[in-house]
């Protein structure tokens, strides 16, 4: 009985096929249903976005609420002149309720100016200049014929003021240390209204607990005014970045060799800089006051500039370049001729881009396309954070059985809960809702970051397949550029989106999917925090490195998948599969060629942000005396340092990805023209001499990998059989011929 035959494990390599002409033009839309769920999934992203704006309210967010759910400072109101907050009595801040509340129990009001001196309502009604001058620290209605005992029971006017500063547009007293012990406004003590002397150490608490409530929301204020005094700079260092981008592009397009080898130097060389600059700074910290503090004692600060002051920070710095250095250095020597190879791989995507050189601008299109997906979903999510309504609690300075309880400030004075306890207030405590809408306000806001990662990954996706679209009509156009389309750009971008937008709408669902599941890993992780045993935090630890690979592996075969789909017009799950199928036969390749050309291109990326990150870190840290001026004045420099320097690096990548995806697709279209074609008259090679001498010294030739069991190869035959005359000439290509003369010694023919 005959064995049977054993099928390839990886699937039946290409067939020659006399009419394929490159990417196929008459194709059939494909994936069709994902492409509907993905135009319902945007309709109702535009409807969530309309309930937003309509619901939501970044006032909220930008100025102080005083008790009335008023907004302080806020223009075209009666209170545009009165931009900052008056606590009545900020000692009732240091109530444990407020860090449970996030509201302080006494009564707030915007006010012009801070109170800047000690005053007493008792004292201050016996003379009318002060009385007038504490009367804009009281509300609406006190007159001068009022008795202070009306004034105190109506909770119109403070018992008391104290000397205050503006802290994040709110009044907090002026504390100071003065010779170990705690003073306001130079003082001691003070009066708190009611004939008692209290220390000044009894406003810590208060001021304490208040400043934690809006800890959080004074570090996003200054972090949102350095960008309101900085946005102008940061758009220059994006500008530099790309432009910086665009002319490393362009010189790689023409002097691709010579380039390379500079990216490579000038990368060692911005990080040696960094490590030096580290260790001057290690050294001109030694004996300084404080410097020997270490992180761990540190803690964590909001004000970055604390942890720059310490010698352990620039050591860290120093150490973790280093090892990048040594790392990149010791991959260089090791990959010294796999590098030869891929700089050989990346002049030849030049020549590509050369006859398709409209593709050098498309990462524009990308980039516009993103800014959009990114500013819609950011307001967005600001209208949905701030479309609660606002919520009143009763509170009381006595016991009382409808404490911290809903209340209406319209008919409270008026109302059941006013009459059972005589001295509450109906105050404004924090935004909420009890409607359907602020119960499923928070799916909202799921549903708004899982659309931002779909709709980014679609663009991404669109933009690789359209890329690989223009690159394969360059490769199996059989004259170059006679057989390409005019604008092959265009043409591929109206293929993809004419046929393939369910395809793409599908790989990239995958991908936000995976993306959200580590999404939510990290929000368990970070609510967990402090409560998770040992083998949770383990499980957690392995699940996010799972997600991780998980993430990585589906943007790899998604990106061959769309070259697949760009080449044959099938549809997703057929594509991915004819792609991971094609790689695992040249898997030697893939490994050892293809990843070394991203790591060269991925140095370029490193080099673009090195040098523009430097920039700016002199530029806006004022290191640089002719920039003193000129920088703007910030709480953090580390905020616009950090923004062009994560900016540079996507600009920078999204050019380089065009190098990227042209090498991605060149070696696609080369094993399939291995499988497709065998150099023969008949069935000659597509790909060009250059790109076969590249790509062929990595693997010995089919026919010459069976000489060890069959005997002499067919390419053997030709050279024994033929001399390379007109007469008797080679069948074999010619670079095939070079290839095998230098691995037998056979001189070439004359």
């Amino acid at each position: 009985m005959e064995p049977e035959e054993e099928k390839p494990q990886y699937g039946e390599p290409r067939k020659y096929d006399p009419t394929f002409k490159g990417p196929i033009h008459s194709r059939g839309c494909t994936d069709i249903a994902c492409c509907v769920l993905f135009i319902v999934a945007i309709l109702a992203y535009v409807a969530v976005g309309i309930l937003a704006w309509s619901q939501g309210d970044p006032r909220k967010v930008i100025y102080p609420t005083d008790s009335r759910g008023q907004f302080c400072g806020h223009a075209g109101t009666p209170l545009e002149k009165k931009p900052l907050l008056f606590y009545f009595n900020i000692m009732k801040c240091a109530s444990p309720m407020v860090l449970l509340e996030f509201q302080c129990p006494t009564t707030q009001m915007c006010v012009a100016k801070c109170p800047d001196k000690f005053m007493t309502l008792v004292k201050a009604r016996l003379i009318p200049s002060e009385f007038e001058y504490y009367k804009q620290f009281c509300k609406e209605g006190v007159t001068n014929q009022m008795s202070v005992p009306d004034i105190l029971k109506g909770g119109l006017c403070p018992a008391m003021l104290t000397p205050s500063k503006s802290f994040t547009r709110r009044c907090f007293p002026a504390l100071a240390g003065k010779d170990g012990s705690i003073t306001v406004g130079n003082s001691s003590g003070f009066d708190d209204g009611t004939g008692t002397i209290r220390e000044a150490k009894d406003l810590v608490d208060g001021v304490k607990n208040a400043t934690v409530v809006m800890e959080a929301r004074q570090v996003v204020m200054k972090v949102f005014e350095d960008y309101t005094h900085s946005w102008y700079w940061i758009l220059l260092g994006l500008v530099i970045a790309m432009l910086t981008s665009l002319l490393f592009i362009v010189l790689l397009r023409f002097l691709a060799g010579i380039m390379v080898w500079v990216m490579i130097v000038m990368v060692i060389l911005v990080i040696g800089y960094g490590i030096f600059h580290c260790y001057m700074e290690y050294a001109a910290l030694k004996g300084a006051a404080g410097s020997n503090v270490t992180l761990q004692d540190l803690g964590f600060q909001t004000d970055i500039t604390v942890y720059l002051q310490i010698r352990q920070t620039w050591l860290a710095f120093m150490i973790i370049l280093a090892i990048v250095e040594v790392v990149i250095i010791l991959i260089l020597i090791f990959l010294r001729k796999r590098i030869l190879i891929a700089i050989a791989l990346i002049k030849e995507a030049s020549r590509a881009i050369g006859h398709v050189m409209s593709s050098l601008f498309y990462p524009l299109f990308t980039f516009l396309l993103l800014a959009m997906v990114i500013a819609y979903w950011a307001v967005t999510a600001v209208f949905l954070s701030t479309s609660n309504e606002p919520v009143y609690k009763v509170f009381n300075e006595t016991e009382c059985m409808h404490s911290r309880m809903n209340c209406e400030p319209a008919n409270f004075s008026t109302s059941a809960m006013k009459a059972d306890c005589q001295d509450s207030e109906c105050l404004f405590a924090f935004y909420g809702g009890e409607t359907a809408y602020h119960k499923y306000l928070i799916g909202l806001q799921f549903y708004n970051v899982f659309l931002f990662f779909w709709c980014a990954n679609f663009v991404t996706a669109l933009g690789q397949m359209t890329l690989a679209g223009a690159f394969s009509s360059y490769y199996w156009a059989f004259v170059k550029p006679d057989d390409m389309p005019a604008f092959p750009v265009f043409a591929a971008l109206g293929r993809s989106l004419r046929y393939h937008t369910g395809t793409l709408a599908f790989g990239s669902l995958i991908l936000s999917i995976v993306q959200i599941i580590r999404v939510l890993l990290e929000y368990i992780d970070h609510k967990l925090k402090g409560a998770h045993n040992k083998c949770t935090r383990f499980l957690l630890c392995c699940l996010k490195c799972c997600f991780w690979c998980l993430e990585k592996f589906v943007k790899f075969l998604n990106r061959n998948a769309y070259i697949m789909v760009a080449i044959y017009g099938k549809n997703f799950c057929t594509s991915a599969k004819d792609a991971f199928f094609l790689l695992m036969r040249n898997m030697i390749r893939v490994a050892v060629l293809d990843k070394v050309t991203d790591f060269l291109l991925f140095l370029g990326k490193l080099l673009i942000v090195g040098i523009v990150g430097i920039f700016a870190f002199f530029f806006f840290s004022g290191r640089v005396k002719a920039f003193e001026d000129t920088a703007p004045h910030l709480h953090y420099y580390w905020v616009p340092i950090l923004t062009v320097v994560v900016g540079s690096y996507l600009i920078a990548h999204g050019f380089f990805s065009v190098y990227a995806m042209c090498v991605d697709t060149l070696f696609l279209c080369f094993c399939e023209d291995l499988e497709r074609n065998d150099g023969s008259a008949e069935r000659p090679y597509l790909m060009s001499s250059t790109l076969h001498d590249i790509l062929w010294e990595d693997k010995e030739p089919p026919e010459s990998q069976g000489a060890e069991e069959e005997g002499d190869p067919p390419p053997m035959e030709d050279l024994e059989r033929n001399d390379g005359s007109a007469e008797r000439p080679y069948l074999m290509p010619e670079s095939l011929r070079k290839t095998l003369n230098k691995k037998n010694k056979t001189p070439p023919a004359e």
